[in-house]
């Protein structure tokens, strides 16, 4: 049974560390593998090009969400198809990610903490746009 007391500060650190990391692999590919570089490593996956600019953008803009526990349930969400994606690029290298190149188990494991995360919400300390939440849940349905 958990302990209602602290699984608002459990959402709280497990929506900031994956709105760091997702904030931090998003700059990396725009500071240090740079755009052009970060395109020409998903063309040679075969994904189209463009998918790089929006995988990036997605990362910057989920990894802030994240951080600011903006629209946490639905940014967790919408990140899973970019994990998807980074586990069919690892998945031939094997499960671990110390293989070359890195395997598939960080992909699967970020997958399964951001439908954690999904499920307990923003936690404590998190920015509230009262009627938002409710307001882009009907237009995404709609």
């Amino acid at each position: 049974m958990s302990d209602t007391r602290t699984v608002p500060y459990a959402a709280l650190l497990l929506r900031l560390s994956l709105g760091a990391l997702f904030l931090a692999h998003g700059l990396l590919k725009l500071f240090v593998f740079t755009l052009p570089g970060t395109v020409k490593f998903f063309a040679s996956l075969g994904y189209p090009a463009a998918l790089a600019y929006a995988v990036v953008g997605f990362e910057i803009l989920g990894g802030l969400l994240l951080l600011m526990g903006l629209f946490t349930r639905v940014v967790s969400v919408a990140l899973i198809p970019i994990l998807l994606g980074a586990l069919l690029a690892h998945l031939s290298n094997g499960w671990l990610f110390s293989a070359a190149n890195g395997g598939w188990e960080f992909p699967a494991l970020w997958i399964v903490l951001l439908i954690v995360q999904a499920l307990l919400g923003p936690g404590a300390y998190a920015l509230h746009l009262p009627g938002m939440s409710r307001k882009l849940l009907e237009s995404v349905s709609a």
